[in-house]
């Protein structure tokens, strides 16, 4: 069974087990709600949601299995992962980052392999893809209809269109 990352315990909040934690998620309200199970990534203890809220660029996590700030302590520096089948399934043009990485990336108009995409990155409004090609340097590429035109999961690839300069190729 896989495992995916989802948020990462920094601290802990108060004396009654409330950790503080970085999302490494797309989804908190949905992982971060009652009764969701996660796992510690180090021991793969389970671990069940029982209640979480935003708190300034983070989020606020109590579990059912912690009940006070020493226990809470022992999470510190913990990733914690939700397996595959408790995953969601996303809408029609939407796709988790494992299942982009490591796909194809085409040129749409003359089928050339331009590389693969190594990782994304979610700076602002919308996510940007890291393409490593064969040869030349790694260039970021930003997921918009002008340059993505279709994403094909069954044969593993991504089919653009490149603007000039949009890659460094000297």
């Amino acid at each position: 069974m896989q495992f995916y990352d989802v948020a990462q315990v920094l601290t802990s909040h108060g004396l009654k087990g409330e950790v503080k934690v970085k999302v490494i998620t797309d989804f908190p309200e949905q992982r971060f709600c009652e009764g969701v199970k996660l796992f510690i990534k180090d021991d793969m203890r389970q671990l069940t949601v029982e209640s979480g809220r935003p708190f300034k660029q983070f989020w606020l996590v109590t579990f059912k299995e912690i009940k006070d700030i020493n226990e809470a302590e022992s999470l510190f520096g913990k990733t914690l992962v939700i397996s595959e089948e408790d995953q969601d399934q996303l809408p029609e043009g939407h796709y988790y980052y494992h299942q982009i990485i490591g796909l194809s990336v085409v040129d749409n108009e003359t089928d050339e392999l331009i590389g693969k995409v190594t990782d994304i990155e979610a700076p602002g409004a919308n996510d940007i893809w890291q393409v490593t090609p064969k040869v030349g340097k790694p260039f970021w590429l930003p997921y918009v209809s002008s340059f993505v035109k279709s994403v094909n999961l069954d044969k593993g690839e991504v089919r653009v269109e490149l603007m000039e300069g949009l890659r460094d190729e000297d």
